[in-house]
């Protein structure tokens, strides 16, 4: 769920049909049956960096998160808690269960993939950091992760992508050429539908979203779903169809790095 929306949590939920890496620890690099990655992949030692939106304690340490940061062009509250599911299912723990789904299939085909937390049981960090990480590693591309909270009757997917807020001027374009990859490649995997309550094709543009206006490499956001929306939490909080998710991200940053 998008920065500046936080909905208090109650303690994090199990997922029962959850078959992802348990919290604390992502994934090590995967190779291929042959030992090692998909030869002329098009990921082959690109640099990934991967958002999970929010943590898991981030509602037990509102001093914290509700610190003020500067984004670019005002201020916001360094993070948020997220949204769950009416059944319980938190955001931050989806977001961190497909975010290192995601990293697996990555570096299967060679990338090299950093996430932006460490584990799904601290707090943070801000969004000014979560930025500066891909920064700092001149990522060839980063992907923010959320779903959202939004009216029950509203369902679909849509990916954000920036407005020039002074020095991301540059990554604008590039960002764009990402976010509609990755929204195709998503689309076509997983068969959600474009939202219905927001943006146009399954695509917005926003100058109030730290993560993008910090970016000095070309970013996007995704908003998965509507965790509000009974069928789109359906797909959200199931193993199986997190590892569609995963697997559909990937071929998004496959046509865009190729």
């Amino acid at each position: 769920m998008i920065a500046g929306v936080a909905l208090s949590l109650l303690a994090a939920c199990t997922d029962s049909s959850d078959d992802g890496p348990p919290a604390g620890s992502a994934p090590p690099p995967t190779a291929t049956g042959n030992g090692s990655p998909t030869s002329g992949s098009a990921l082959r030692g690109k640099v990934i960096v991967l958002d999970p939106g929010h943590n898991g304690a981030n509602a037990d340490h509102p001093e914290q998160i509700n610190r003020k940061v500067f984004v670019g062009n005002g201020y916001k509250p360094c993070n948020t808690t997220g949204t769950r599911t009416t059944g319980g299912y938190p955001e931050h723990a989806f977001t961190w269960d497909l975010a290192n789904r995601l990293a697996k299939v990555l570096r299967a085909e060679g990338a090299k993939v950093t996430l932006t937390r460490k584990n799904d049981e601290g707090v943070g960090p801000c969004i000014t950091e979560r930025a500066a990480i891909a920064n700092r590693l001149r990522a060839d591309a980063t992907l923010s992760i959320h779903a959202d909270g939004s009216a029950p009757s509203g369902h679909g997917f849509h990916v954000i992508t920036p407005l020039p807020v002074g020095k991301n001027a540059p990554i604008v374009t590039p960002s764009r050429t990402l976010g509609v990859a990755i929204r195709d490649g998503f689309r076509s995997g997983t068969g959600i539908p474009f939202s219905t309550y927001l943006g146009k094709n399954g695509l917005d543009r926003r100058d109030d979203l730290g993560g993008l206006n910090l970016s000095t490499v070309p970013v996007a956001f995704i908003e998965c779903g509507n965790m509000m929306n009974p069928g789109d939490a359906a797909k959200m909080t199931s193993g199986p169809f997190r590892q569609r998710m995963a697997d559909s991200l990937a071929k998004g940053f496959q046509a865009y790095l190729r």
